[in-house]
């Protein structure tokens, strides 16, 4: 029987926004291959968390430590976190005018391969990688040609994001209320697709509010957020029973 192999280890992680604590000693171990659902009410602190991880300069640490793969990367910028291999999917991906789809991910593609010491691909190299990405997912060909995330409906701009989850490969993927703002079917499809980028080598971190994302992604294990630390972790049956009876119930 395989070790299961530490991927990301929070401890004792203190955060602060505008002078205002919002995280408050929060400890989270997460293993590689595993996917982890975090809930909570609003003003929890689920949406910080996920910015904190990745970097997000607004967000001040005032205590506690963030380790990825056994290195301390509590304060280090946020592209360095990202070549390390760290994602997050923007619960309000921005428009960008004027900047189109295939240029922007053929930017943050060749950055990464830079950072690890290969060659950048040239324009139709990598037209032929992401229209195989792009055809895991069923996404459209035209989005390719279209400025990054302008005019796209919810659903489309949640489903760029999973398309630079899939290019970037990353070791570690946040998704930061994927579910938001979509409809069932939407959500569904969302779900298939990114259960499609599910492997024992990386790991997903789910924030969400709604047990239907939790019924179609069937993560490993849930955890209840609360006055900004984590309450209650359990099996993706905790997240039955705060449909069935609500967070004070279970809090």
């Amino acid at each position: 029987m395989n070790k299961k192999q530490e991927l990301l280890n929070i401890s004792n992680l203190q955060v602060s926004v505008n002078q205002k604590e919002i995280i408050k000693g929060l400890n989270l171990s997460i293993n590689k291959g595993e996917v982890h659902a975090i809930m909570g009410k609003n003003g929890s602190g689920k949406s910080t968390l996920a910015k904190v991880i990745s970097g997000h300069p607004l967000y001040k640490i005032t205590g506690g430590t963030i380790y990825f793969k056994n290195e301390d990367i509590t304060n280090q910028e946020p592209d360095i976190r990202s070549h390390k291999g760290i994602f997050l999917g923007f619960q309000y991906p921005v428009e960008v005018p004027g900047v189109s789809n295939i240029d922007f991910l053929r930017l943050a593609y060749n950055s990464k391969r830079k950072q690890m010491s290969l060659n950048e691909v040239d324009p139709l190299t990598f037209f032929n990688i992401v229209s195989q990405s792009i055809e895991d997912i069923n996404m459209d060909m035209t989005f390719l040609d279209r400025n990054l995330n302008e005019g796209f409906s919810g659903g489309e701009k949640k489903k760029n994001e999973i398309l630079q989850m899939s290019l970037l490969n990353s070791d570690l993927c946040i998704l930061d209320e994927i579910d938001s703002g979509l409809d069932v079917d939407a959500l569904k499809d969302i779900a298939e697709t990114v259960n499609k980028l599910r492997s024992s080598q990386n790991t997903i971190i789910l924030i969400t509010h709604y047990q239907k994302l939790i019924e179609y992604m069937q993560p490993d294990y849930v955890h209840i957020m609360d006055n900004g630390i984590i309450k209650i972790s359990g099996a993706r049956d905790l997240a039955l029973t705060i449909d069935d009876k609500g967070y004070e119930y279970i809090l």
